[in-house]
């Protein structure tokens, strides 16, 4: 069977195996109908429907599991975050105008965020948390960098919240971030440590529910870097 078309957009097999996966109510982790009943159910060829699996595959939208078979994915950001790392360092000399942008969406999805993350933390004690700024804190005064708290300090705040996709989201754009970095030589910020005392004054500007002291403290994280990019 030819496969239809829409207005100005041909649906390809890929399409009509996500209209199936909705379709069927089949959720991340549920178990595909196999290469020959979706083939039957859709009327195309095998080399149809590998091909548009392997095109799936790459998105996260499903998972192969070889000799197991194909799976409803996580949907993760992964192939955003490799196609944005690439678009960093595509350009490099672009006065590193990807980067700064990454920063910028980083900043925004924080600001945008911070209501909520203020809301959630309120008159609470999170000392996972303040382990986490005791570590980077530590860590500064060494003239050590900390990427690993830092992102763990991010994604905690977010998980708060419930909300998995912005938590994503956040992710994502911070491995962009730390991923184009070194690849566009730029020097890490010498401010370790105004780095370090922001993430203690967004914590405790979140559990005393002050949302404008939160902001303010967001804004000092994200300074250090900000200043290394004028440099450059």
């Amino acid at each position: 069977m030819a496969e239809t078309t829409e207005p100005g957009r041909k649906v390809t097999t890929s399409d009509r195996i996500k209209d199936l996966i909705l379709s069927d109510g089949l959720r991340p982790g549920d178990l595909l109908p196999t290469e020959g009943e979706l083939c039957s159910r859709l009327g195309v060829s095998r080399s149809n429907v590998r091909e548009a699996i392997r095109k799936l595959s790459t998105l996260d939208i499903v998972d192969v599991r070889h000799g197991h078979g194909t799976y409803v994915g996580e949907m993760t950001l992964d192939a955003l975050v490799e196609a944005l790392v690439f678009r960093g360092v595509l350009s490099p000399g672009d006065d590193l105008d990807a980067l700064r942008d990454v920063v910028e969406v980083r900043k925004a999805l924080d600001h945008g965020m911070s209501e909520q993350i203020v809301d959630a933390l309120k008159g609470t004690e999170n000392s996972e948390l303040k382990a986490l700024v005791d570590e980077m804190t530590a860590l500064a005064a060494a003239g050590k960098t900390f990427p690993q708290q830092d992102r763990a300090f991010h994604t905690g705040l977010l998980a708060k919240l419930g909300n998995s996709l912005v938590g994503q989201l956040v992710a994502a754009f911070w491995d962009v971030h730390t991923a184009v970095l070194p690849k566009l030589n730029v020097a890490v910020a010498s401010d370790l440590e105004q780095t370090a005392q922001a993430h203690g004054l967004m914590l405790e500007a979140a559990e005393s529910g002050d949302a404008e002291a939160f902001r303010a403290a967001i804004t000092a994280h994200y300074e250090p870097i900000m200043r290394a990019l004028e440099q450059k």
